[in-house]
């Protein structure tokens, strides 16, 4: 048997806590996407989860320091949902990922495009709970 790696999600807390959302925040539906171990380091991957009537494509970023990232998977300046293959990397220590279309970079941790700073992506909070990655979503 095989001790599973150290992982460290990037974590989110408003201090508003409730019974009914597991712990988050207020109004957060927590969605579990795929086990942890299924994401490999500094690959992006998409999913598409449901909030309300509406589907969101959501990309995923595990970091090599064992980071979760999760972030709106279209890319607002194409249209196209492609930023989970985008390639992976970091500005000055923050993480990011520039579009695989016309290669404008996002910080991951706030969604700020960092070459044009009025345009973001959506950021979704995760959580690992036994070994599952979650999503927080409205």
């Amino acid at each position: 048997m095989t001790a599973e790696p150290s992982m460290t999600v990037r974590p989110f807390d408003d201090g508003v806590r409730s019974a009914d959302t597991g712990g988050g925040p207020i109004g957060l539906r927590w969605e579990t996407v795929c086990p942890l171990d299924r994401l490999l380091p500094e690959r992006g991957a998409a999913a598409l989860l449901a909030t309300g009537s509406e589907a969101v494509q959501v990309a995923l970023f595990r970091m090599a320091d064992g980071a979760v990232h999760a972030i709106g998977n279209v890319d607002p300046f194409s249209g196209a949902a492609v930023l989970s293959r985008g390639i992976v990397g970091d500005r000055d220590g923050v993480p990011t990922v520039a579009s695989p279309v016309y290669k404008q970079v996002f910080n991951l941790v706030t969604g700020e495009c960092l070459d044009d700073p009025s345009t973001r992506v959506p950021v979704f909070p995760v959580r690992v709970a036994d070994g599952r990655l979650q999503v927080g979503l409205p």
